[in-house]
This record gives C-alpha cells, sequence and structure tokens, in this order.
C-alpha cells in the first residue's frame, strides 16, 4: 500500500494520512479507551466496518503509528498497540476535544461531559504527558 501525496505540504500530506474519519478514532481508542484487539474496535460505539477498519489498521502500521504483535496466548489474535510516532498525536487528539467541546456543543448536545475534559481544560500539558505515560505503563505491564 503505497500512499500518493497531493503535493509538498506538511499540513496536507499529514492529512494525507490522518485526514480520514477512521484514522484518529482509531488511535483515540486506542491511546484513551485501550483497545487493542480487533474485535474490540468493530464492538465500539462508532461502529467501524471490519474491511474499513482492516484498512485502516494497515494503513496505520505501514506508517509506524502502530504495531501488530501476536497475542501471547492466542496466537490468531493480535494486539494493536501505538508506537512511539503514535504516541506523539496525543496533543493533537487533545487540542481535538477542546475544540470540539468549546464549538461543536451546540450542535451537538449530547455530547458527554467528563472528568477528562475538564482536567484537559485545567492543565492541558500536564493532562497530555499523564495519558502518554499511562498508556506506556500499561503497555509495559501487559
Amino acid at each position: 500500500m503505497t500512499q500518493k501525496f497531493r503535493c509538498d505540504c506538511p499540513i496536507t500530506s499529514a492529512l494525507d494520512i490522518l485526514g480520514d474519519k477512521w484514522m484518529l478514532v482509531i488511535i483515540k481508542q486506542m491511546l484513551i479507551e485501550g483497545m487493542k484487539t480487533f474485535k474490540e474496535f468493530t464492538e465500539s460505539d462508532e461502529a467501524i466496518a471490519t474491511n474499513i477498519l482492516s484498512s485502516k489498521l494497515k494503513c496505520l502500521e505501514q506508517y509506524g503509528l502502530i504495531k501488530r504483535i501476536n497475542h501471547p496466548t492466542n496466537k490468531k489474535t493480535k494486539l494493536y498497540h501505538l508506537t512511539e510516532n503514535g504516541l506523539s498525536l496525543t496533543p493533537i487528539i487533545v487540542e481535538l476535544a477542546l475544540w470540539s467541546d468549546q464549538n461543536l456543543r451546540d450542535f451537538n448536545p449530547i455530547m458527554r461531559q467528563s472528568d477528562e475534559l475538564e482536567s484537559m481544560k485545567s492543565n492541558k500539558e500536564e493532562f497530555i504527558e499523564k495519558l502518554k505515560e499511562n498508556y506506556r505503563e500499561k503497555l509495559a505491564t501487559a
């Protein structure tokens, strides 16, 4: 799977990979919701189709944002983990959450209010570092 980039613009190049409606959702699910198996992704509220999920996971792996490994006790099950490059998207995920809370709440009245969102608002940088640290710790103990 070779990606053809539209132009030499760094923003457009990033969007060529991450601008699809599913890519950041999958990264968010891994980072915040702790999802790591194909089954967990397919059973999520976002309801991504299996063929699309498979394609997006392959793309994320190709660009070094996630890695796929065999489950230690079930070789048929694959585990997906964020790489450091994938984790480096954490500030973008947090910024999107804050932007959405500030600008889309009136359009989406069912948008949840959470302790995490309040923590992001009160100290964004600390929240980002803690989120990455927690992810790394869970990965190390898995």
